[in-house]
């Protein structure tokens, strides 16, 4: 039998409703990343109490230093008064064309490797002129579960969009449900991260080859969402110029954009800037209905001085000499960056035995063959519980998280992030979810 009462939970029930009506939101389930943000942040407020944020995607670490470092002297030297190129630093280009041979072992000229205002002005960007390439396509492929404000910008931009759940399409399979999609010639480009935010599922040779030969066979853009490159932990990806390397769609097809993030990996959320990587040979191509929408030709040069010349005239200048020293620290071996983000995979590890021990359950808890690995997200569920029920009455008990729902995912549950959760906060959350599940005890049966 049911056990709650709104008199004992750890945070305040009536304040929390009052929070919740407040956000005038229809259904919490369905509240963005940000409302669910400004909603616990103003729980906290009211009543004082810490919560087990897990909401936000947002890094937990400092920042990396040798990118401070070389920010600041680039201030000292004075770039804030001047404009960047749009195309981006030299020495930027040249370090990332650098760490894309020594950590993907892929080549791809400076000349498409372009800084971005973080990678949602080149998700952006990507979307928008990908979108232009055919007047007959119209319609972006989402590879899902995926980040919620992808689609939100495919709204913005009044862009059609599909999508399915991966999880059960892994493997062979991936190649039908990819075609019964692409067969149908409407879509412009297919969209995915990897490793996977929120599941942490990662795509191996064989499926990101069976998506670079589809990619050739329609002729569609594959963009490659790297925001978490390198923080599959299973396997040592941190030498430069030593196998293994982070697998991608690069080595399949020549249509492809990768999106590498300095937010997580480098822990430089805050500058926003990340680089967005155009192949030689899609950056070189023309398209003729680009001319007609855009007045270029070219797919590069449609991104740089149409798309992100017209968003922001470039990315912030002295944030591009902080990732051109984090690559160039990266590619000549004195700074490992893996092992300063590893910190994500082993508070996973904690916080899932918390929640399983206490009747959750990892809703995406196997990547092919094997467990599902360790990393910034995992997913929890919670017998007969759809995911919006699950996120609202955690809220009672000081943790928060977003629904599943909100990534295109078909199944029910919550997406947790482990990056604002403290070691420190490991026995609070044990003793909410032993609450929660003494409250709302499980079945026998």
């Amino acid at each position: 039998m049911n056990s709650f009462s709104p008199m004992n939970t750890p945070i305040n029930y009536e304040i929390v409703e009052q929070k919740i009506g407040e956000l005038e939101v229809p259904e919490i389930g369905n509240a963005s990343i940000r409302e669910i943000v400004q909603l616990v942040s103003s729980i906290e407020a009211a009543t004082g109490v810490r919560y087990i944020r897990m909401e936000m995607g947002v890094p937990g670490l400092p920042p990396a230093r040798i990118g401070v470092e070389a920010e600041i002297e680039a201030l000292k030297n004075n770039v804030a008064s001047a404009y960047p190129r749009i195309d981006g630093i030299q020495p930027l280009k040249d370090e990332t064309s650098r760490f894309l041979k020594l950590f993907m072992d892929i080549e791809v000229n400076p000349e498409g490797c372009i800084p971005t205002v973080g990678s949602m002005e080149g998700s952006y960007a990507a979307f928008l002129v990908s979108g232009s390439c055919h007047k007959e396509r119209d319609t972006a492929l989402f590879i899902d579960p995926g980040f919620p404000v992808q689609k939100q910008q495919m709204l913005v931009m009044g862009q059609k969009y599909v999508t399915f759940d991966v999880f059960d399409f892994r493997g062979n399979k991936l190649r039908d449900k990819l075609e019964s999609y692409l067969s149908n010639g409407n879509i412009h480009c297919i969209i995915y991260s990897n490793p996977n935010n929120p599941a942490w599922i990662c795509f191996d040779d064989e499926e990101l080859s069976i998506i670079g030969d589809l990619a050739n066979k329609y002729d569609v853009v594959i963009i490659e969402d790297l925001a978490y490159f390198g923080m599959d932990f299973r396997q040592d990806l941190s030498r430069p110029g030593i196998p293994p390397y982070q697998v991608t769609v690069a080595r399949y097809t020549g249509n492809y954009i990768l999106m590498i993030s300095s937010s997580k990996v480098f822990s430089y959320a805050g500058q926003r800037i990340g680089m967005m990587v155009i192949s030689d040979a899609l950056y070189h191509r023309h398209f003729p209905y680009l001319g007609e929408r855009l007045q270029v030709h070219g797919f590069g040069n449609a991104v740089v001085h149409r798309v992100l010349y017209s968003l922001t005239s470039g990315t912030s200048h002295s944030a591009q000499y902080a990732l051109a020293a984090m690559f160039k620290g990266a590619n000549d071996g004195n700074f490992n960056f893996i092992e300063e983000v590893k910190e994500y995979g082993e508070k996973a590890k904690i916080m899932k035995r918390i929640f399983t021990d206490n009747g959750f359950k990892i809703v995406y808890d196997t990547d092919l063959d094997q467990p599902v690995g360790d990393g910034f997200y995992f997913t929890i569920g919670y017998p007969g519980m759809t995911g919006g029920e699950l996120l609202h009455k955690l809220l009672y008990y000081g943790v928060s998280a977003i629904s599943l729902s909100n990534t295109g995912s078909s199944k029910e549950g919550l997406r947790a992030c482990v990056s604002n959760v403290k070691r420190d906060q490991f026995g609070d959350l044990s003793v909410r979810l032993q609450q929660f599940n003494s409250d709302y005890p499980l079945s026998s049966d």
